[in-house]
């Protein structure tokens, strides 16, 4: 007779009814249906297919509601609660959330999956038959992944986190592309199962793309100004800096481009708000 194992899938007979549920055989080992994993009217003596996990006490148990993880097979849970010192529990469709162990996830807590957050799980099993979330690795999303064309240059994406490097962030795309995303385009780093939207500034030979996360330029000049526009504030509406400047200075005092500054700048100029004189820039007077 084949052992029960959790995290797959067998067909048992239901043996009896208990105060809970229903006792369900493979002639060797029982295992109980608990009421709130029934999802279907049977009669004792019918043969049922379940999914097999560890209940809150240890116990083998079954459920009607068939996961599509599985300790074989892939596909997206979500996020439902995070817990510092153990990892991140994940819904996989029954009525126990399954751990990602900490020992999985990046060792600073700012990246960590938060409640919401996707992740491409299946199942694994320690060696007392309790069951926990595996992440896919990187050969495994390449196995449902597509290529990018040429003409997807420039579009607009949205994708999941699937992996932290220190240089950049892999996603893969709604459409199964996959992205990688370089620090240098990007405000602050993702985090893992996060879902990001941006563009894509580079198609590569082997179907993958580069995404930057940072807007277009004419979509940041706004943003950009209002930041001028504060350090002015906090300056008294006067700052030492005009579109003369040295590049330098502009990305250390700002964090944007000189041409990104002058954008900004003339986007202030052409609505009436400051005017420039002698390397400085002023609040016009209402």
């Amino acid at each position: 007779m084949n052992e029960l194992i959790p995290g797959t899938v067998v067909t048992l007979d239901v043996d009896r009814e208990a105060p809970f549920g229903y006792f369900l055989t493979n002639g060797e080992e029982d295992v109980l249906l608990h009421n709130n994993e029934i999802t279907e009217e049977f009669d004792l003596g019918d043969e049922l297919t379940v999914f097999l996990f560890q209940d809150h006490q240890g116990r083998l148990a079954a459920s009607m509601k068939i996961p599509t993880a599985q300790l074989n097979a892939y596909d997206w849970v979500e996020v439902v609660e995070v817990k510092r010192e153990l990892g991140v529990f994940v819904n996989i469709g029954i009525n126990k959330d399954i751990l990602v162990s900490k020992d999985d996830l990046h060792e600073i807590w700012d990246l960590w999956p938060e409640q919401g957050d996707r992740l491409y799980c299946s199942l694994k099993t320690d060696k007392n038959g309790r069951l926990f979330g595996r992440l896919a690795t990187e050969d495994v999303i390449r196995t449902i992944s597509k290529n990018a064309e040429r003409k997807d240059y420039n579009k607009n994406i949205t994708g999941t986190v699937y992996r932290l490097l220190l240089v950049g962030s892999f996603i893969i795309s709604d459409e199964g592309y996959i992205g990688f995303i370089h620090e240098s385009q990007r405000k602050r780093e993702p985090r893992l199962g996060e879902k990001v939207q941006g563009r894509i500034i580079d198609v590569k030979e082997d179907g993958s793309v580069n995404v930057s996360l940072l807007a277009r330029g004419h979509e940041v000049i706004g943003d950009d100004a209002e930041q001028i526009y504060s350090y002015m504030e906090s300056r008294g509406g006067a700052m030492p800096y005009w579109d003369k400047s040295d590049a330098e200075e502009i990305k250390i005092r700002f964090n944007m481009s000189k041409s990104a500054f002058k954008r900004a700048l003339g986007n202030l100029m052409k609505v009436g708000k400051v005017y420039q004189e002698e390397g400085w820039t002023y609040f016009k007077k209402e």
